[in-house]
C-alpha cells in the first residue's frame, strides 16, 4: 500500500481495499451512513459517564481506541463522500464560509453549531 497523506490518496486506498474484497455492492449511500453512525457511537461509549476533566486525560490505552474508532468513522465519510461524488474538502470549505456568515465574530457567545 502506497503512503496516505491526503484525502485523495484515502479515497484510492480504501477503493482498493473494498474492491479487493468485493465489497462495492454493499457501499450505497445509506450502508455507509448508517455505518458511519454506527462508528460514531462508538466514539460516543468511551465518554459516556464521563466528566469533561475525564474526557480530556486519556490513557494512551483510551486514546489509540479512541483513534481506532475516529478512524473508522474518517473511513466511512471518505467513502460515503466517493460514492456520492462529493469532494469532501470542498464542502468542508463551503460549510465553513456558511458558519462564518451565520456565525459572525460579533456575537459575544456561540449559539451551537451546525
Amino acid at each position: 500500500m502506497s503512503a496516505i497523506t491526503d484525502v485523495t490518496s484515502l479515497r484510492d486506498a480504501l477503493r482498493a481495499f473494498c474492491a479487493a474484497r468485493q465489497w462495492q455492492p454493499f457501499h450505497t449511500p445509506k450502508n455507509l451512513s448508517m455505518a458511519l453512525i454506527k462508528e460514531a457511537a462508538e466514539i460516543v461509549e468511551h465518554f459516556q459517564w464521563t466528566t469533561a476533566e475525564e474526557s480530556q486525560a486519556l490513557t494512551p490505552e483510551k486514546k489509540a481506541a479512541v483513534a481506532d474508532e475516529i478512524a473508522d468513522v474518517l473511513m466511512y465519510l471518505v467513502q460515503l463522500a466517493d460514492v456520492l461524488d462529493i469532494d469532501p474538502l470542498a464542502a468542508a470549505r463551503e460549510k465553513i464560509v456558511k458558519n462564518a456568515r451565520k456565525y459572525p465574530v460579533t456575537e459575544p457567545t456561540p449559539k451551537g453549531h451546525s
